[in-house]
């Protein structure tokens, strides 16, 4: 071919154009990267990527989510953190996260009632959760809590010189009223003799009276009860107050005496009236507890089927205790030839049963599950328990079961399908004799050969 000066001009032109596209191309495609984000999750299962649950939930979020990380200058776990919430915000760009070292915010840290290096506030729409477990579901099953929009009112028993919901003595239930109001509960109290008891309640709590309720505040509270209204018990060894009523509507023998637990010496507890709760059945309250709960001077329950109720045994003391009829002072042991009873005891009981139909509402509220707990101490809730291995654990689940907040997603995080290779004896041998001979052998008869071929060549 001959080359011309129009041919190199050509040539010149058609390098420069195909240089100008090249780079356009460039060009748009750094821009589309910028505009559009593209993210792919090749491992096994898609265990990296949040499930569908989590995926529906942030798509009903309509407000930003802000997450406060107090972590300490610890880059693995920051990291931990960062990929967690990261997945989150490939689904929701207005998700939020900030880092903030507790050592140098203490103020902050008291105020936010953050308890560890490395626990996150959540924040939603005005209200706010603190969380210690870093994982898909403790994380969703938080934000699911603070974007409901209805209110929740627990009304708390008064007058009869209850422990107080925010009640700042040692006997008080301030704390743990403080930390119901942080997961979004609305705390009230009820006097009887005054006011009868709200049609907004979603939760009754009668937290251990010292004075004898009135005829006609048992009978509201009966009322209450064969309403349909879900209720959390917290009584004491000792005098019922007047509440026998309310106790044999429900199926339910307080036993005399009070439980003295002889096995808390294991735990390095030396007062025998500290009852230990070390098991538990696999309920929706208990089925993730592993803490240990105390319970100072708590009283025995025994059940009674009177066809009303499903009972469900949930704190259970263990075979070293009993219930102490004597004074509490010297050396105590069991004494088999009085009323005391021996251990295994129950200290704490779950009931439900649908709820009865009431005029103007829907079906599928008027069959929702009515639920009761009886417990036979309030110390373990108290300010000067509560801080106590599991006890704040437990408590607010039960809270949140008695509310129906236990209605919460139950995340299927993904894993891979197997990680785990187990080889049996024969499969063992075969491959140790394998590479200890017959890789050897293989690599010896694979050189013969190639040298036998070149030889005849």
């Amino acid at each position: 071919m001959k080359v011309s000066r129009r041919s190199r001009i050509l040539l010149r032109l058609q390098g420069l154009t195909f240089s100008l596209l090249f780079s356009a191309s460039i060009g748009l495609l750094t821009w589309l990267s910028t505009q559009y984000v593209y993210q792919a999750d090749w491992t096994a299962g898609a265990r990296n990527t949040v499930s569908a649950d989590t995926r529906k939930l942030l798509a009903e979020l309509d407000q930003p989510i802000r997450i406060t990380a107090f972590v300490r200058d610890e880059a693995q776990l920051r990291r931990q953190i960062s990929d967690l919430v990261g997945s989150y915000q490939r689904f929701k760009n207005d998700i939020t996260l900030e880092f903030i070292n507790p050592d140098t915010a203490p103020e902050q840290v008291r105020v936010l009632g953050i308890s560890s290096g490395g626990e996150l506030r959540v924040s939603y729409r005005g209200r706010s959760e603190n969380i210690q477990t870093l994982s898909e579901q403790t994380l969703s099953n938080t934000l699911l809590r603070l974007s409901r929009q209805e209110e929740r009112w627990i009304a708390f028993l008064t007058g009869h010189g209850e422990r107080e919901p925010l009640g700042e003595t040692n006997h008080g239930l301030g704390i743990f009223g403080g930390e119901l109001e942080r997961k979004g509960f609305n705390i009230q109290t009820v006097n009887l003799t005054q006011t009868a008891i709200p049609d907004n309640t979603s939760l009754l709590v009668i937290a251990g009276p010292r004075v004898d309720l009135l005829t006609g505040e048992v009978s509201a509270l009966r009322h209450y009860v064969e309403q349909g209204g879900n209720l959390l018990w917290l009584a004491e060894p000792g005098d019922l107050h007047g509440l026998e009523p309310l106790a044999e509507l429900l199926g339910i023998d307080f036993l005399p005496g009070q439980v003295v637990d002889a096995g808390s010496q294991m735990f390095g507890i030396d007062n025998p009236t500290f009852v230990v709760i070390a098991a538990y059945p696999d309920h929706e309250i208990t089925g993730k507890m592993a803490a240990v709960t105390v319970f100072p001077e708590a009283a025995a329950l025994e059940l009674r089927d009177n066809g009303a109720w499903k009972q469900l045994p949930l704190l259970t003391t263990l075979p070293r205790s009993w219930t102490e009829l004597g004074e509490l002072s010297g050396e105590i042991s069991f004494d088999a030839d009085t009323d005391e009873r021996a251990g295994p005891l129950d200290i704490g009981v779950a009931l439900t049963h649908d709820r009865p139909a009431v005029e103007g509402k829907e079906p599928a509220e008027d069959l929702a599950e009515q639920r009761v707990i009886v417990v036979g101490d309030g110390d373990f809730l108290s300010n000067t328990y509560l801080g106590n291995a599991g006890n704040l654990g437990l408590g607010l689940n039960m809270v949140h079961w008695l509310s129906h907040d236990d209605a919460f997603i139950d995340i299927r995080v993904q894993g891979a399908p197997d990680t785990n290779l187990e080889l049996g004896r024969t499969a063992q041998a075969v491959i140790g004799l394998g590479l200890l001979f017959g890789l050897p052998v293989l690599l010896l008869v694979s050189g013969l050969v190639v040298w036998l071929r070149r030889r005849r060549r």
